[in-house]
């Protein structure tokens, strides 16, 4: 675990840092629809549910904006591709209201600007509740013209930025922001700047990355393995997870987090030699009550890379992550982030106020 003082140090240092994001920038759309006020259809006489509230949120990209902005960080530099439409329009509003520098997003109107439509609808318990969701994607290559203007944009906001977070959202090969030609122009500048923090969560993709830091949950270590028949399999024992985590951090040459639910995650090669690494267990939180787990891995890895560049230890890193993902996963029926306050107050709940190490100097 991390101390309270150190948990405190370390986020005094966030409002300093400037943090680069490259990869698909969806808008999130929520739509409250409210049950009591029934209506039908006089065309279909099926029931045309009422919206009463539109809620927009970043999503995907966004998600991990949204928690690095709670946290305190003092710059995010999304670098991505939206096009030329109401849900840009949307989703550039709510971009506004955080601490965002908008220069590298690239417009293109032959794209569309992905978007998750989310009907949510109480039920008879008056929980929330979410219904088929309504996708709107690309689904082929952005051009040559619009991949020149992005793979510029990633140059400037590399130099500029303290570290860079790569999030490889779209799972079909090329229909996103991070092709093969954007993961193949940001290995060859971390060659050039070992020393810049780049972080990297891939869905798909994740052991085609010899670069940066890696983050892949269990499922998506077994599968960058070839394990896909396992990677179905959450609830792998203790010993199937710390060797999967060896192997991919051994194929791919990286060190790597791999997040494991409820059970926390493990960091693997960070400063190690020899042939067997070691992996680090770092514990989760504990979490009473419902839960919704949406986000909660753009969450850790906000805490983790805020935590990385304000001078953590892995190992403190993957426990500010995980603090932070205890927060959000108790906020249901939304993508939930965490604020410094918050943190430092999860922390007391765990470690007990009456505890000598919990006297917090946040206000």
């Amino acid at each position: 675990m991390i101390s309270l003082e150190r948990l405190e140090t370390l986020l005094a240092v966030f409002p300093r840092l400037e943090i680069a994001l490259v990869g698909d920038l969806f808008l999130d759309r929520y739509l409250d629809i409210d049950p009591e006020l029934e209506e039908r259809s006089i065309e279909t006489g099926l029931e045309a549910y009422q919206v009463t509230r539109v809620r927009n949120s970043p999503g995907a990209l966004g998600t991990v904006i949204n928690n690095l902005a709670a946290l305190g960080v003092g710059r995010l530099t999304p670098v991505t591709v939206l096009g030329d439409d109401g849900q840009a329009f949307d989703l550039e509003k709510v971009l506004a209201a955080l601490p965002v520098d908008a220069r590298h997003v690239v417009r293109d109107p032959a794209r569309l600007t992905p978007t998750y439509t989310k009907p949510m609808r109480r039920d008879a318990s008056g929980a929330w509740r979410e219904l088929n969701r309504l996708d709107l994607r690309n689904r082929a290559k952005m051009s040559g013209t619009t991949l020149e203007k992005l793979l510029a944009c990633v140059d400037r906001a590399f130099a500029d930025s303290d570290g860079l977070i790569v999030v490889d959202q779209v799972n079909e090969d090329d229909w996103g922001v991070v092709t093969g030609e954007v993961r193949e122009h940001l290995a060859a500048l971390c060659r050039a700047a070992p020393e810049k923090l780049v972080f990297v969560d891939s869905r798909a993709r994740v052991a085609q990355f010899d670069f940066g830091v890696l983050k892949p949950n269990l499922a998506e270590c077994l599968a960058g393995l070839g394990r896909a028949d396992d990677a179905d399999s959450v609830q792998a024992d203790e010993a199937t997870a710390h060797e999967a985590a060896r192997r991919l951090s051994q194929t791919t040459g990286r060190p790597l987090f791999c997040t494991l639910g409820r059970r926390g995650m493990l960091a693997v090669g960070f400063g190690q030699a020899g042939a067997r690494l070691e992996a680090i267990d770092i514990p989760a939180y504990p979490v009473e009550g419902p839960i919704d787990i949406v986000g909660a891995g753009d969450s850790a890895t906000a805490g983790i890379v805020a935590s990385l560049l304000a001078g953590a230890s892995p190992a403190e890193a993957g426990a500010v992550g995980n603090l932070v993902a205890s927060i959000t996963i108790r906020q249901l029926g939304t993508t939930g982030t965490a604020s410094p306050a918050q943190l430092v107050a999860r922390w007391q709940e765990c470690h007990g106020a009456a505890s000598p190490d919990s006297h917090s100097t946040m206000q």
